[in-house]
């Protein structure tokens, strides 16, 4: 049936299949170009890859040796996150600091009554004050959603309100201060004030602060001295706080002299009898002295226990000990933790030390939670600073960040407890470690992108046998599709100069000795347990083609002793000024970051070379085109030369029909 012709749709003489078949000819040297372009493309994309990976490794060496190198940073260990925590840059001191948390920073926080929902607020000008700062608007009056949001949005940064469910069907609104710190109260002017008792927040309060001692009052060692609360103040009130300040002074120890002996009784003169020119004198009258023994040298005695409260049943009891210094420092304790619900009438310093003078001064007692003569009814909280106290070193500041205490270290109170936590600062060894590794693992990627280019297998007359295995054997963490992608790049880069030149100089720099101040105990990286042939107690001895691939691998338990134990030595491995110009001038990390510098840089090796792969990609498009117009032309003039022919042909067979016709008609004629 394919043989058939049907006048119209087929032609007579296949010119289809010819002009396909003429043209796949035609083609030849056009196709044979496209897969040259395909192999471009994938050149360049091969030499971007490579190019990346040089960037990995410069970027992860020049990491190890900057001025933001992983072994001068520090972190902060806590004994205890949960309680005082903490950040180091990288001027911090290595130390080791105790810390004791008395109380947290917090800001007033203070809830109403509940309230009905549709509670509606007047209009007027609302005011608070947080601390110095004043917070003023004017409100239209509506419910309290309105006032909230009013009075959060023009609190900014100092104070916000919001609603609470306590019971269902009511709200309660919550004012809250910001900004934490004693300093930093939360208060009520004006109509504020109203309508904040109005809600059941804040209520009328009786000033109970009590200024017991304003000068500075001097108690010598052994000394005692009472300081008096007229009327007396009940400790039962919650929330009381004592606060004063103190300060030491350590008498210098003198030399013990012993007291000399005593000199005895005196004994008056035993009398006479004189009769004209005789005298008779009585015996002198004689005492029997005990004998001396010089008193000890009295036991020296330190008790920093100086301050009691006392009470009107004549009990006391002592506040914690106060802080050892020569400079004021301010003492706050919560009565009712030490007073329970007992009478104070008085503050006692009893000096029992030896050799230490107390200096006390500013003694007074108030309730915190009373400002501008107001307390609130549900305080959430109520402002105040943080207390801790560091080697015995009492410090106060307004909030729970605490930057100005120890250079360069940044601490954060999370909560009270009378557990000492201990801070240690130290260096990020974990952070040193991961940046090795970084540069292991980019050392590693780069030299298999090396060898996957350069090399399919590899012949080493060195070894018994006669040919290693194929490089992709030694990249088991490889994916599969990885793998595949890789086995399409073997060799594509054979022979090429510029990549066996890095490979030999990457080699050896990481076996070259490097200068450093532990001359003697660290020069090389197989030192600290890097290197291409580690061998490891029980490891065999034999053929490994990963080691002849230049692959480095890592000692995982030397490389952590190195760290724990040789880090300033190690960090003038990787990267060292022999100069004296702050400036790194060799070391392992310098070396490869220095050869891998002209590959990556603008205008460098791997720039040269997609640079020229893409003018050979630009020539061979054109040529393409080029090839394509031609083909095209070609197949319109074969199309149209066998038209003709065809056209040509059927012309002639008409001719022939009518030639026959005629004889026909011809012979029929005659034949009549």
């Amino acid at each position: 049936m394919s043989d058939i012709y049907i006048p119209g749709l087929r032609s007579r003489f296949n010119t289809e299949q010819v002009v396909e078949d003429l043209m796949r000819l035609e083609r030849l040297p056009r196709d044979r170009a496209a897969e040259n372009l395909e192999k471009l493309r994938a050149e360049k994309i091969y030499w971007q890859d490579l190019g990346r990976r040089i960037t990995s490794l410069r970027d992860n060496a020049r990491a190890l040796y900057s001025f933001q190198n992983p072994f001068n940073d520090r972190i902060v260990r806590s004994s205890d996150d949960y309680v005082l925590s903490g950040t180091a840059n990288r001027e911090s001191l290595e130390q080791e600091r105790s810390f004791t948390v008395k109380q947290t920073a917090q800001a007033d926080r203070f809830l109403s009554s509940p309230l009905e929902e549709n509670t509606q607020v007047e209009a007027g000008t609302y005011t608070f004050t947080v601390g110095r700062d004043e917070i003023s608007f004017d409100f239209r009056g509506g419910n309290l959603r309105d006032f909230a949001d009013m009075l959060s949005r023009r609190g900014g940064d100092k104070i916000q309100a919001s609603l609470i469910t306590i019971r269902s069907g009511t709200r309660s609104l919550l004012i809250e201060s910001k900004q934490t710190g004693e300093e930093n109260r939360l208060g009520f002017t004006g109509i504020s004030e109203r309508f904040a008792q109005q809600i059941g927040m804040i209520e009328p309060a009786h000033d109970m602060r009590r200024d017991i001692g304003n000068g500075i009052s001097r108690v010598n060692a052994g000394e005692t001295q009472s300081f008096a609360i007229e009327g007396g103040i009940s400790s039962a009130t919650p929330g009381l706080i004592i606060r004063f300040d103190t300060s030491t002074s350590v008498r210098p120890s003198e030399p013990w002299l012993p007291p000399a002996p005593p000199p005895g009784p005196d004994i008056p003169s035993s009398g006479y009898l004189a009769y004209g020119n005789i005298v008779i004198e009585n015996e002198s009258t004689t005492v029997t002295l005990p004998e001396w023994n010089a008193p000890e040298q009295p036991e020296r005695t330190d008790d920093l226990r100086l301050i009691a409260l006392k009470f009107s049943d004549g009990t006391s009891a002592f506040l914690p000990p106060i802080s050892d210094t020569q400079d004021f420092r301010s003492q706050t304790y919560r009565l009712d933790e030490y007073a329970g619900n007992k009478t104070i009438v008085s503050i006692e310093v009893i000096n029992k030390n030896t050799h230490r003078d107390v200096n006390i001064q500013n003694i007074e007692i108030f309730d915190p939670s009373a400002a501008s003569g107001v307390r609130p009814l549900n305080p959430v909280s109520t402002a105040r600073d943080a207390i801790i106290s560091m080697e015995g070193i009492e410090v106060q500041r307004p909030t729970n960040t605490i930057d100005d205490l120890i250079p360069g270290v940044t601490l954060t109170v999370k909560s009270a407890s009378a557990n000492p936590v201990r801070l240690t600062i130290e260096p990020d060894r974990e952070g040193v470690k991961d940046a090795i590794i970084g540069l292991v693992g980019s050392y590693n990627r780069l030299m298999a992108e090396i060898n996957v280019l350069t090399r399919g297998d590899v012949e080493n007359s060195d070894f018994s046998v006669s040919r290693l295995s194929n490089v992709l054997d030694d990249l088991t963490y490889l994916t599969r599709e990885e793998q595949e992608e890789y086995r399409q790049r073997l060799g594509a880069f054979r022979g090429d100069s510029a990549l066996n030149t890095l490979r030999a100089n990457l080699q050896r720099a990481i076996t070259t000795p490097y200068l450093t101040s532990a001359e003697r105990d660290l020069t090389l990286l197989s030192q600290i347990g890097i290197g291409t042939d580690l061998r490891r107690t029980g490891a065999t001895t034999g053929y490994d083609s990963s080691r002849l691939m230049g692959y480095l691998e890592i000692d995982e338990k030397v490389l952590d002793a190195a760290i724990a134990n040789n880090l300033p030595a190690m960090k003038e491995l990787f990267g060292n000024d022999t100069t004296g110009d702050l400036i790194a001038d060799t070391g392992v990390a310098f070396t490869l970051e220095t050869m891998s510098r002209p590959y990556v840089e603008i205008g460098g090796i791997i720039s040269l070379k997609t640079g020229g792969v893409d003018t050979r990609i630009v020539s061979e498009q054109r040529r393409i085109d080029t090839m394509d117009r031609q083909l095209t032309n070609r197949e319109a003039e074969l199309r149209a030369q066998y038209a003709q022919m065809d056209n040509a042909y059927s012309r002639m067979e008409r001719m022939s029909g009518t030639l026959d016709n005629f004889n026909q008609q011809f012979n029929n004629n005659n034949n009549r």
